[in-house]
């Protein structure tokens, strides 16, 4: 006779508390594997796919896409049979959940987790299906005294069994719904039988904005502009990563007292090196890997720069590795990926690195053990076509570089008028952890090494 097991949202590591329901993978009635992938979630560090870990019938889901779950909440409920494959009571407390299941591509674009072993899913679903029949028969009709049994959940399985289908077939049309906060249960579709289309959600978004329903598209409760909102104006709400960046970079405005100082540089020579090196066989060298081999043997001269303050400010931790981090533009906005031990590697292998955790950061497979842990940033902010900048710390980091373009100017050189390859270099710094003077010399020290890249070698 099959149960039914609550399935709640685990701990995806970090500190997180929470996460984001992106798009759901299974629907209610649908029979799933032991491990199959359920619900895509987004945290404030990466886009996860969190696999259930048990066999049968999916019951009920918790949560529409676009709305906050908290960890240790419902996520779904199954309907599971002895033959259904579910997990031993001892294998549920052994199975590891904390981080488990980071999506990344696989050869064929596909998501794919990461710590489930290949093949798992397609080993569990015949498992899962052997008892399957039983389950569905008992779920669909209705024979909801042999479901309910001791371990049901809290929600009544016969409520969820009947979910209201919502007639939208666009993603952009979900997608646009839950940006502006638009229960798309509550919308008449102007649709062949109904279809919810993206000129319905337009209106809804419309008469929001105006504080009236129109007509055939009643809004849910509490769908009001925020008090002081003008009519006309769109709140686009703050979530998952621009919600914890906004975060992050409030708490380092408010604690850390930061102060910028900056210097124009005469590039040339570190552009020739990059050109020469780039002549010989082998990877390419990036302009960013040849600033950040600088950062690190800058950092090296001047470890007060790699340090931290602790929790409650009453000391200053200085590391003893660069774990480096950059600025990347990826597909969930600006992230800063961190490249680990920087100071042991390479200038190819922090090329290949770099170039690895870029690729990661457009694709948006960044895991979340991949954008924390840093101890110093490089803003090379130069690629978005400005000479400078004054950024807000990477918290709770006590300092970081910024680099703008490169671009030919007039510049003494010599002692004679010549055009130059120049850039500007800003530095922002704690200034807890030391005085102008000491973040001056790092950045004096950053500026000779690019005007004369020849000097790095008395420093490896």
């Amino acid at each position: 006779m099959p149960v039914v097991r609550e399935f709640t949202l685990p701990d995806l590591g970090e500190g997180l508390t929470g996460a984001e329901v992106v798009r759901w993978m299974v629907e209610v009635g649908e029979v799933i594997a032991v491990d199959q992938p359920v619900v895509e979630v987004e945290t404030a560090k990466a886009v996860v796919e969190v696999p259930c870990p048990y066999g049968g019938v999916v019951t009920a889901r918790y949560g529409e896409p676009g709305e906050e779950v908290a960890v240790g909440a419902p996520l779904v409920t199954v309907a599971v049979s002895p033959a259904a494959g579910a997990p031993s009571p001892a294998a549920e407390v052994e199975r590891p959940l904390v981080g488990y299941g980071v999506a990344e591509p696989d050869r064929g674009g596909r998501r794919r987790r990461v710590g489930a072993p290949a093949g798992s899913t397609a080993g569990a679903t015949a498992g899962a299906t052997a008892g399957a029949t039983a389950v569905v028969t008992a779920v669909v009709t209705g024979a909801s005294a042999a479901v309910g049994a001791p371990q049901a959940p809290a929600a009544p399985v016969a409520a969820a069994a009947a979910p209201v289908v919502v007639p939208v077939i666009s993603p952009l049309v979900r997608r646009s719904a839950r940006e502006h906060g638009i229960d798309l249960t509550t919308l008449t579709g102007s649709g062949p039988d109904g279809l919810i289309m993206r000129a319905d959600v337009e209106r809804a978004v419309a008469a929001l904005a105006s504080g009236a329903a129109p007509a055939g598209a009643p809004l849910h409760a509490g769908a009001h502009p925020p008090v002081g909102v003008p009519a006309g104006a769109e709140v686009v709400p703050l979530r998952g990563l621009r919600r914890a960046v906004a975060e992050k970079l409030t708490r380092s405005h408010r604690e850390i007292p930061a102060a910028t100082c900056w210097v124009d540089a005469d590039a040339t020579e570190l552009m020739a090196l990059r050109r020469q090196l780039n002549a010989t066989p082998g990877p390419k060298v990036s302009v960013l890997a040849l600033l950040a081999r600088i950062c690190t043997v800058a950092l090296a001269r001047f470890p007060e720069l790699n340090s931290s303050v602790t929790e409650d400010g009453s000391g200053i931790l200085r590391h003893s590795s660069v774990h480096l981090g950059f600025a990347a533009q990826g597909e969930r906005g600006l992230v800063v990926p961190v490249v680990r031990d920087a100071q042991r590697l390479s200038t190819e292998q922090l090329g290949a690195e770099l170039g690895r955790l870029t690729e990661s950061a457009r694709t948006g497979v960044l895991t979340p053990a991949e954008l924390t842990g840093g101890t110093f940033t490089l803003n090379n902010y130069g690629v978005f076509g400005v000479d400078g900048s004054t950024p807000i710390l990477n918290h709770p980091e006590a300092a970081m570089l910024g680099v703008g373009r490169i671009v030919a100017k007039p510049w003494v050189h010599q002692g004679e008028l010549a055009v130059r390859e120049v850039t500007q270099l800003s530095f922002t710094f704690d200034h807890r952890v030391c005085d102008g003077g000491t973040a001056g010399g790092l950045l004096r020290f950053v500026a000779d090494c690019v005007e004369q890249p020849g000097m790095l070698l008395r420093q490896l």
